[in-house]
C-alpha cells in the first residue's frame, strides 16, 4: 500500500514538475520582469537602469494617448464579440441543422483564416483596402458609389472600424468548430420533443439549442476578449502602425512603441502591467455576469 502510493506521487511529480518549470519560465518569470522592470527608466539595451519607483505609474495616468488605446481595445473586443458570435453561430447552426451536402468544405473554408499567420492576413487586407487597386473602394465604383469610396485605413475616422472586418473574417473558424462540437452533442430527442409540443424551428434554437451550448459560448466570449486585449496589436502594427495620428493604437502597439521603438522599456513594461490587470478585471467581470446555473433536460 505504501508502495503503491509512493508510486503515486511520483507519477503526479514526474507530470507536475515540468509542467510547472515551463509556467515559471515562460509566464512567472516575464510576468515578475515585466512588473520589476516598470520601476525602472531602462532603455532596454544598455546596462544602466534607474529606480524612479511609481514614476513611470504617473506618468501613464498623465499620458493622454493611453485612455484612447484603452478604447480602441474595448471597441474590438465588444466588435468582435458581436461580429464573431453571431457569423459563427449562424454557421454552426446552419452547417448542422439544415443538413448541407457541402457541410464539410464549408467547415474548411470558413476555418482557413485561422491557419494563415495574422501577418499574412494584416497584409491581405491592406491591399483589399488600398485606396485606388483595393477590392473595396474597386466595388463600390463598380455599384456606382464613388462618393463612398476613401483611403480606409488613412482615415482617422474610419481606421479603426476598417480593422474590425479582417479581424472578425479571421476568427469565425475556430469558434464556428467549437459550437459545432456543442450542436452535435445535443441529443435529437430533445428536438423531437420539443416539435411534438409544437415548437418550430425557431423556438427549438432558443430553449434547447442556446441553452445547451452555452458553455461553449461562454468559452468563446471569454477567449475572443483575451486574445483581443493581448494580441491585436499585430494586425494594428501591420496594417496601420497605430496611425493615421494615434487612431488606431491599442494598448499593445503603443506598448510596442514606447519598449521598442523609442527604447523607453520601463514604461513598456508599466503598460504591460496596465494591460495585465485590465484583462483580468474585464475576465472576472464577464464570468460574474455569463455566470448561469447549467441546464438539462
Amino acid at each position: 500500500m505504501v508502495q503503491s502510493k509512493k508510486q503515486k506521487y511520483l507519477f503526479l511529480a514526474f507530470c507536475l514538475i515540468p509542467t510547472f518549470i515551463l509556467f515559471a519560465v515562460f509566464t512567472l518569470y516575464p510576468l515578475f520582469s515585466g512588473l520589476y522592470y516598470s520601476f525602472f527608466d531602462w532603455s532596454g539595451s544598455s546596462q544602466n537602469k534607474e529606480f524612479i519607483g511609481f514614476a513611470n505609474y504617473i506618468k501613464l495616468v498623465k499620458d493622454a494617448i493611453i485612455p484612447n488605446t484603452i478604447m480602441h481595445d474595448y471597441f474590438l473586443v465588444v466588435t468582435k464579440v458581436i461580429g464573431i458570435m453571431i457569423l459563427a453561430l449562424f454557421f454552426a447552426v446552419a452547417l448542422t441543422q439544415l443538413k448541407i451536402k457541402e457541410a464539410p468544405f464549408y467547415r474548411i473554408v470558413f476555418f482557413f483564416p485561422n491557419i494563415m499567420s495574422v501577418v499574412v492576413i494584416g497584409i491581405l487586407w491592406t491591399f483589399i483596402y488600398n485606396p485606388s487597386l483595393g477590392l473595396v473602394n474597386s466595388g463600390l465604383e463598380f455599384l456606382g458609389l464613388e462618393s463612398l469610396a476613401k483611403p480606409w485605413l488613412g482615415d482617422e475616422t474610419w481606421a479603426l472600424p476598417s480593422l474590425v472586418l479582417p479581424s472578425i473574417w479571421a476568427g469565425i473558424g475556430l469558434f464556428m468548430l467549437m459550437l459545432i462540437g456543442g450542436i452535435s452533442n445535443i441529443s435529437k430527442s430533445y428536438y423531437e420533443a420539443a416539435e411534438i409540443d409544437g415548437a418550430n424551428e425557431w423556438q427549438q434554437f432558443w430553449k434547447v439549442t442556446l441553452p445547451l451550448i452555452w458553455p461553449q459560448i461562454k468559452i468563446s466570449i471569454l477567449y475572443i476578449v483575451i486574445t483581443t486585449l493581448n494580441g491585436s496589436f499585430i494586425i494594428v502594427q501591420v496594417m496601420t502602425g497605430g496611425g493615421p495620428n494615434n487612431a488606431t493604437h491599442v494598448m499593445g502597439s503603443y506598448l510596442y512603441q514606447q519598449a521598442f521603438v523609442q527604447y523607453n522599456f520601463g514604461y513598456g513594461a508599466t503598460i504591460g502591467v496596465m494591460i495585465l490587470i485590465l484583462s483580468l478585471l474585464t475576465v472576472l467581470v464577464l464570468q460574474f455576469f455569463m455566470r448561469r446555473d447549467k441546464i438539462e433536460y
